[in-house]
């Protein structure tokens, strides 16, 4: 990892920028969850993780509770995970189709998977002034994924403060709202997809299966180019 990601990274484990993410993380820590009741959790802020010269970004909106603030690595440890990597591992960008904790050998192919959000929030809403706070972070990561082609959000919400974070940053035009598989071409040049977020509850109803976001992620790789 280069010196700048490392940089970032440690002020963002050691952010304690909002007391109400700090508080719940620390309460979620302590309470535990009946399955992981003998486990350390992270509890901590959760940074991004993959490969520093990527040409692809997924992101979400905030680790889950008992997945990322657990584990220490976002989507690792919960449903969401799981289906995702299944999916990754399928299309080549993932070396293997788990991501369970942070020493279980994982490599990411030209990719980057980060959230918007660094602390899970309570009843997974997050307050205007928390992304205003933790945006900075995410622009950093922008900036310094230099190869950067592909942002794929992972939900609506991912994809809204993504957009929200380009538009103070540059004239937007053009009429963008989500919709799963819709890619858009951003004012620096990078392209925009929107995908359902794999959660159990998308999962489980069928708005989201697996051959739909295989062959999202197919055509993110193939514009990509990698």
């Amino acid at each position: 990892m280069n010196i700048k990601f490392k940089k970032l990274n440690k002020t963002i484990v050691n952010c304690k920028k909002c007391p109400r993410l700090t508080n719940f993380i620390k309460k979620i820590s302590i309470e535990k969850r009946k399955q992981n009741i003998n486990e350390k959790y992270w509890g901590k802020p959760v940074t991004g993780f993959g490969d520093t010269k990527a040409k692809l970004m997924i992101i979400g909106l905030a680790p889950a509770a008992h997945g990322g603030t657990r584990t220490g690595r976002a989507f690792t440890g919960d449903k969401s995970g799981d289906f995702l990597f299944k999916s990754l591992h399928s299309v080549k960008i993932s070396n293997q189709n788990f991501s369970n904790n942070i020493k279980d050998g994982l490599k990411l192919k030209s990719t980057y998977i980060t959230n918007i959000l660094k602390c899970v929030p309570p009843g997974d809403k997050p307050m205007n002034n928390e992304l205003s706070s933790c945006s900075n972070y995410f622009v950093k990561e922008l900036d310094y994924l230099k190869d950067l082609k592909v942002i794929v959000t992972l939900g609506k919400i991912a994809f809204d403060n993504c957009l929200k974070i380009y538009k103070k940053r540059f004239k937007i035009d053009q009429k963008i709202s989500f919709k799963h598989n819709k890619k858009y071409l951003l004012p620096d040049g990078k392209i925009l997809i929107a995908c359902y977020h794999p959660s159990p509850r998308n999962v489980n109803t069928k708005v989201v299966t697996s051959s739909m976001i295989n062959q999202l992620f197919k055509k993110a790789k193939k514009i990509a180019k990698f």
